[in-house]
Parts: structure tokens; sequence; C-alpha cells
């Protein structure tokens, strides 16, 4: 058994069992293998032990390894710059990383110069931290209102967050927590093109807590694939 099967068995097992705790089935929470940084071959061993979405961080590596990848449902997970919007229009299934209008409407653009309608998520930066990219908990609802109103050929799908780092998840299990009632109180209002089904929270370190507090879909990456190649890193 290679490390990348034995890996993703026992990440699986553990997914499955965080979602029993929380009342929910193993297959109501979606995995998404994070991929910044791993070849295509690792890639496509995780699609062929039962991967069925893979997140990519930057543009530059799903143009670079979407050709030489199985077929598979592509997130783009990381920060999205208004200029890489047309890049990826037609490559992917879902954005989590829209985090102001201006760049929604160049994925509106984008989108409808392509003929398709654009899932994505709104991602929300909990703790306010600076180094990392969302839209305020404040802002968040007024920004699904407003892609709503001005966005005909997106679908707000729901939210995504990252949390604060820490050593111990239960140190953030509030943010988890708290990041649940703000996509409840969204997904219980009527918005045009707003259908919440998904909230994207929790890592390798930390994605049982997210399940045990509401997270549908969780992204991992080294617990995965081990730790990355960091002489690759994209410039």
């Amino acid at each position: 058994m290679s490390y990348i099967k034995e890996n993703l068995s026992g990440i699986v097992r553990r997914k499955d069992e965080a979602a029993a705790r929380s009342g929910r089935k193993g297959e109501d929470v979606l995995l998404i293998a994070v991929t910044k940084l791993h070849s295509p071959d690792e890639i496509n061993e995780a699609i062929e032990c039962g991967i069925t979405d893979i997140g990519e961080n930057k543009v530059q590596e799903i143009l670079d390894k979407y050709d030489r990848v199985k077929p598979v449902r592509w997130h783009l997970i990381g920060h999205l710059q208004t200029n890489k919007v047309k890049y990826i229009i037609d490559k992917v299934d879902l954005i989590h990383s829209v985090d102001s209008l201006h760049l929604a409407k160049e994925i509106e653009k984008r989108a409808a110069q392509a003929g398709r309608m654009m899932d994505i998520l709104v991602q929300v930066n909990p703790e306010g931290e600076e180094t990392k990219f969302g839209s305020s908990k404040e802002e968040a609802e007024k920004l699904v209102e407003d892609i709503s109103a001005e966005c005909p050929h997106i679908t707000v799908k729901g939210l995504m967050c990252i949390a604060p780092f820490a050593e111990d998840p239960e140190d953030v299990r509030p943010v988890f927590a708290e990041m649940k009632k703000l996509y409840d109180r969204i997904a219980a209002r009527t918005l045009e093109r707003v259908d919440f089904r998904y909230l994207s929270m929790g890592m390798s370190g930390d994605f049982e807590t997210a399940i045990e507090e509401g997270a549908n879909i969780v992204r991992v990456g080294t617990a995965i694939f081990g730790n990355r190649n960091y002489r690759q890193e994209e410039k």
C-alpha cells in the first residue's frame, strides 16, 4: 500500500467518524485533496484511490496540471486575482475564494462570455487576520446580497473560511461554530441564485473539529500527500 493510499484511507475514516459525531453520514462531507506543489503523478494516484475533487491555490498550477490529471472536479481555493479569472473560468467547478464584489463582477463577466453559470463560495476571514484574505463576518452577508443582485451568471453556493492556526484544534472550535451560525443565517434567506449547500472549512490539522461544527467540505493536503516540496514553489 503506497503512502498516499494509506494516508487517504486514514483521513477518510477520520472524516466519516467526525461526520457521525455530528449526526451525519460520511458521504455528507466532501473531502477535497489539496494538491498545491504536488505532481500530476501524485494527484492521479490519489484519484485512483477514490479522490473525486482536488483543490489548487494558484491559477498557474491549474494550467500546468490540467491536461495531465485524470478526470476530476477542480476547485480554486486560493486567492484569485481578477486578471487570472479568464484562465480558469472554463476549468474549475467551484471557486472558494470570492471576497469582494469587484472579483465577483470579473467572474460574472467571464462566465457570461463562456456561456456558463459559475458556482462560488464567499470567503470569510472570521478573525480579521491581516495575513489572510476574505470578507469580515459583518460584510459577508452584504456581499452575498450584492452578488445576487448584480451577477446573473453566478450562483453563491455557500461560505469558506480558513481558521487561525492553533496547535490544539479545540482553540478554533468557536471560530467554526460562529461560521456555522453565519452560514445558517444567510441560508435561511431567499435570494436570487443563492443556493447554500457548502460550508468549506477545516484543513489537515483541524478538519475533524470543523466537521463536528458543521463543515461539509474539508480541504486536506499535507495529511494525504505529505510535506510539499517548497523548492517547486511558484514564483
